[in-house]
């Protein structure tokens, strides 16, 4: 069979994970990609053993080889671009958020559906092994009724003043950055594993850092590149590197989270505990493989991500035997792969449920984001205005 034919847009740090990861699937071949200008692209398909390279992105979206397109540009792109990749008439992957906003979220989702086309967004942490086999135990009742839910998503990476990053202006990364940036991830799993929606926010926001020395130059991130010598100027922050929330779920059961990308020694600790009536369960990121089970009537259990112990709906998410642990790389293979045997076995978008995260998921989280900012700014209950009508 002929293998599904993919280009990339954007290639910083993200660009390039999606395309190991699509290279472990077997049965897709990413064939171009786009930078923003051609010396630029060259340089990156050469490395990334690329045949084409294209300095426009359009160029991507006139390539009739081209069935999928990921966009994996900064933020305040996303909804021009992934419009035009809609009204190409090609699948498209985006990164998250989907939008700058759920009003454009709302008209993405329309558009996607009127046309026909696959739409995924990249929320690859409900695809972790052990997080597929929680999602599994909670439908079957092992926890009984989730009561509370509880946990963090916090960083270090902007911990000095002398971190900048895109991410930081408003104009690029959009209004939020730590709730948009790693809180959509937090709501967007936790609402994959108990199967609840969020519905009601109130939000406390700060920017712990309200000014930071931007180098005059070019610091990548996550990078450990030395900052002696080098000239910074100052730049004012108007984003939240600090969030703490309270969630309502539609059942009337009730949450809180904390994001923060000041957290000093947390490096992408994404975790949660889901308290039911039953026993209570409790997941981190950063040991992907391990799951806390916790009972009041016999001793606590740690369940390590093992094929033969997981529930029949999940085995499909691992695929390695115990102690062969698998992390987030895996879980965006696990991603990407769903997506693409969506696409090879021809299924409709509009009739048939995805394993993965869609468009629908990407609006719900910019909703959300929407109501955070709103409640933080009024100081008080926000509902989320996620169910627009955007179906077709």
């Amino acid at each position: 069979m002929e293998k599904i034919k993919v280009g990339i847009i954007g290639t910083g740090f993200i660009g390039p994970t999606h395309i190991e990861a699509i290279r472990r699937i077997g049965f897709v071949e990413v064939v171009a990609l786009a930078e923003t200008n051609q010396e630029q692209a060259e340089r990156k398909a050469a490395d990334l053993g690329i045949p084409k390279a294209y300095g426009d992105y359009r160029e991507i979206l006139r390539d009739s080889e081209i069935q999928v397109v990921h966009n994996c540009t900064p933020n305040h792109v996303h909804f021009a671009i992934n419009k035009e990749i809609i009204l190409a008439g090609k699948h498209v992957i985006s990164e998250k958020p989907l939008a700058m906003n759920s009003e454009e979220s709302t008209e993405l989702l329309t558009l996607a559906q009127q046309q026909g086309v696959v739409h995924g967004v990249n929320f690859n942490y409900r695809q972790h092994a052990s997080v597929q086999n929680l999602r599994a135990k909670i439908a079957n009742g092992d926890l009984g009724k989730v009561n509370l839910v509880h946990g963090s998503y916090l960083q270090d990476w902007l911990l000095y003043e002398t971190d900048f990053n895109w991410r930081l202006a408003p104009e690029v990364g959009g209004k939020s950055r730590a709730v948009s940036d790693i809180g959509s991830h937090w709501c967007d799993t936790v609402q994959f594993v108990t199967g609840k929606k969020i519905v009601e926010v109130f939000a406390d926001l700060a920017t712990v850092i309200p000014v930071r020395k931007k180098a005059i130059g070019s610091v990548a991130t996550f990078s450990t590149q030395s900052t002696e010598d080098v000239e910074y100027e100052d730049i004012s922050i108007n984003t939240e590197d600090y969030a703490s929330v309270l969630v309502r779920f539609e059942d009337g059961s009730r949450g809180v989270f904390t994001v923060s990308q000041v957290s000093a020694g947390r490096k992408n600790r994404l975790s949660f505990e889901i308290n039911g009536s039953k026993s209570s369960v409790y997941w981190n990121q950063e040991e992907p493989e391990k799951l806390w089970m916790g009972h009041r009537d016999k001793p606590n259990e740690i369940l390590l991500a093992d094929p033969a112990l997981f529930s029949p709906e999940a085995k499909s998410a691992i695929h390695h035997p115990g102690g062969h642990n698998e992390g987030w790389p895996d879980a965006l293979k696990n991603m990407m792969f769903n997506v693409y045997t969506f696409i090879r076995e021809g299924k409709d978008p509009l009739q048939d449920k995805p394993n993965f995260a869609t468009f629908e998921d990407g609006h719900t989280s910019m909703a959300i984001t929407d109501a955070i900012l709103e409640s933080h700014e009024q100081q008080k209950w926000v509902k989320v205005h996620a169910n627009k009508e955007a179906l077709v």
